[in-house]
């Protein structure tokens, strides 16, 4: 279910690793998408500090692999410490290595995060009951659109907020989008794109994880609406 490593610290912890990458997203002239290396580094980190997080565990340090040369790094490091902040992570720690013996013609960065989390990880997944409910928080999008759309992304602060709330459980969805996230989720419950409405696109990449799952039990649902607000998506099985 979920794109984490595991593995015990001692007798009451576990470490947990979470990674993503990028490759012809930046500065250089053959890039895909040109955006400076700060954005290129804050949603990397976004993508791997939400998988950490919605493991359960509290990040410590962010490890960044840089193959974009060595005039790219502060402008890195400037983004994870950006998106540190917003999660109030004052004490993360930030190391790395740059590629700096040869020069490649498009931008690459590939970054981790771990965390450490109280315990083991639970099961991989979830029991589907009459009384789960599924929100989809933010909007679906990657490349060129997130730079157009990005107030549709939703907030690292309002991600850490729902994902604290006790008997909920989030997801942060990636390339392969809502629809495969969610098939992940449920033991005893598969989706088709025909069983289930929603107003966003449930196939489309969400990129950098500009949006996540939210599942809990009905009672939870109200209070999932009134702190997203407008990032707030509902998603419906169809009778």
């Amino acid at each position: 279910m979920r794109d984490v490593l595991s593995f015990p610290f001692n007798s009451e912890e576990t470490i947990v690793v979470a990674s993503d990458n990028s490759g012809a997203i930046g500065e250089k002239e053959q890039d895909g998408v040109q955006v400076p290396y700060e954005i290129v580094s804050y949603y990397s980190f976004r993508v791997a500090v939400m998988e950490c997080m919605s493991a359960g565990a509290q990040p410590f340090a962010a490890a960044i692999q840089n193959f974009c040369g060595d005039d790219a790094w502060d402008q890195l490091i400037g983004g994870i410490k950006k998106g540190a902040d917003e999660l109030g992570l004052t004490e993360l720690q930030i190391t790395g290595s740059t590629e700096s013996n040869f020069n490649l013609l498009q931008s690459a960065v590939g970054l981790s995060v771990l965390g450490k989390r109280k315990g083991e990880l639970p099961a991989d997944t979830l029991i589907y009951t009459e009384d789960t409910r599924i929100a989809v928080i933010g909007s679906p999008m990657v490349g060129q659109e997130l730079i157009e759309r990005e107030e549709e992304a939703a907030p690292l602060n309002l991600f850490k907020t729902i994902n604290s709330i006790e008997d909920i459980m989030t997801l942060p969805v990636g390339s392969k989008g809502v629809l495969t996230e969610l098939n992940g989720l449920f033991s005893n419950r598969r989706f088709e794109i025909k069983d289930l409405e929603s107003e966003v696109d449930l196939v489309k990449s969400a990129g950098p994880s500009t949006c996540f799952i939210a599942v809990c039990p009905e009672a939870k649902l109200g209070e999932i609406m009134k702190l997203a607000g407008r990032y707030y998506h509902i998603l419906n099985r169809k009778s």
